[in-house]
């Protein structure tokens, strides 16, 4: 099976999928080979059954919903990679249903925390001026962090505002950004240059954020920066590279933006991916309702305050 999985694996990565995704399919394919092999079946007997007791075998070992059905996904893919490829004569996953998640709203700061986090005071050292340029410009456009890390000094009109993307699938869009994330981007940028670590890659590509090393800066590096700006928030709150990302959306909905142009802004191939963010909207304009109607909460008496 490790010859079928490396090959998946493989062809994945020249579909340009994201390390995150890369790395959840292999780590989910290595306990079905695990428990094939603790079986001692071979991947051409797997039957829809197999598939449904390797589940079950999650289950007890206490995985939630949404992480048995990411790994139902993942072997509904790759068997059928495996059809594709004619390794295998049909895709066994098909028939197992997927469970039920319950679906979640997205998480996502305040606009008062998300300035808390931009203005915090920092000495202008190279790091700080990137982490500062990095943190406008997910807030900005509403990037995906794997979309971040690959930009080019190339794929950024700074006179324009406007950042070229290649999303999932390599699909490309044009995202524009705002004057906040212009000016940081031009402080980081400038301070770059002037410590000399504008390095080429083997593709000629000059990487937009990099490390102190100047190499460019990978997807781990920019969760560990949002780890620490947290550190500004209160106790308890979430903020990851996907949390300015969820703020993005709910923002320019509660600002009035139509759905398809947040749709379109974020890469989503689907509306109904979009339209989640409608609810966190709704959930806001219900709160300010309920603190601003004079008879929205009501003491009980019937009357109208004078």
């Amino acid at each position: 099976m490790e010859k079928e999985i490396s090959a998946f694996l493989t062809s994945l990565k020249n579909r340009s999928a994201s390390e995150h995704t890369t790395s959840n399919y292999e780590r989910d394919l290595g306990r079905f080979r695990t428990f094939l092999k603790s079986r001692d079946i071979a991947l051409d007997t797997v039957d829809h059954i197999l598939i449904r007791d390797f589940l079950t075998t999650l289950y007890k070992r206490n995985l939630g919903k949404s992480s048995v059905s990411r790994t139902l996904a993942c072997l509904r893919t790759f068997f059928k990679f495996l059809v594709r490829e004619q390794r295998l004569p049909r895709n066994p996953a098909e028939l197992v249903s997927s469970p039920r998640v319950p679906k979640k709203l997205p998480t996502f700061l305040s606009e008062a925390e998300v300035g808390v986090m931009m203005d915090a005071s920092r000495e202008p050292t190279l790091r700080n001026l990137r982490d500062r340029a990095i943190l406008e410009l997910l807030y900005a456009s509403g990037l995906r962090v794997s979309e971040l890390v690959r930009l080019t000094d190339q794929d950024v009109d700074r006179g324009g505002q406007l950042v070229r993307v290649f999303g999932k699938g390599r699909k490309e869009r044009i995202v524009p950004f705002g004057q906040y994330a212009a000016q940081a981007l031009d402080t980081y940028m400038a301070e770059r240059g002037r410590k000399g670590l504008t390095l080429r890659e083997a593709s000629g590509d000059l990487p937009l954020f990099i490390n102190l090393r100047g190499t460019r800066l990978g997807v781990r590096s920019v969760e560990r920066l949002l780890e620490e700006y947290r550190g500004y928030l209160k106790p308890g709150r979430r903020a990851t590279p996907h949390t300015l990302r969820h703020s993005f959306a709910t923002h320019l909905l509660e600002h009035g933006a139509d759905l398809r142009s947040v749709q379109e802004l974020l890469g989503h191939s689907n509306l109904s991916t979009t339209q989640r963010y409608t609810h966190v909207s709704f959930e806001h304009l219900r709160r300010q309702y309920d603190n601003a109607h004079p008879r929205a909460k009501g003491s009980g008496t019937g009357k109208t305050k004078k």
